[in-house]
């Protein structure tokens, strides 16, 4: 059973953020940039939010706000759901699941040190099947 730091360790920590003061456009721009769903939101070093896709998407897009003078702050989520290194890949899954979230910021002594996707937690599972069937396998060949 893998856990949130292991899959840290493989996918590396790095982070992207923005500023509860940074426009959508920003935001929007450095997760095109970077390929990613989503940005934590830091305000002198401390997580006060979390913006992805999808806030931008129901926050900004539909209700017909404009992306340059929208601030991060206004459509950000500011509850948000974290994960620790020492939590199973599992257990973060089931969080995800429940809370119908598919980002998880990793929290150590109340700083970031990474971020994990749902996409992250499937690989993980996935790999960790193949090698099982994989041993499975070399056991019955012999």
């Amino acid at each position: 059973m893998a856990t949130v730091r292991q899959l840290l360790d493989q996918k590396g920590p790095e982070i992207f953020s923005v500023g509860p003061e940074d426009t959508v456009l920003d935001a929007i721009q450095k997760m095109a940039e970077n390929d990613v769903g989503s940005l934590i939101v830091l305000d002198d070093g401390h997580l006060v939010g979390i913006i992805t896709e999808r806030h931008y998407a129901r926050n900004v897009f539909l209700k017909g706000r404009s992306s340059p003078t929208t601030n991060v702050k206004d459509i950000m989520t500011t509850r948000v759901i974290c994960a620790r290194p020492e939590q199973s890949v599992e257990e973060c899954m089931a969080v995800m699941t429940d809370k119908g979230v598919r980002h998880l910021p990793v929290l150590e002594y109340k700083k970031v040190i990474g971020i994990i996707s749902i996409g992250d937690l499937v690989k993980s599972i996935i790999e960790d099947q193949k090698f099982t069937i994989e041993q499975l396998e070399h056991y019955i060949s012999g």
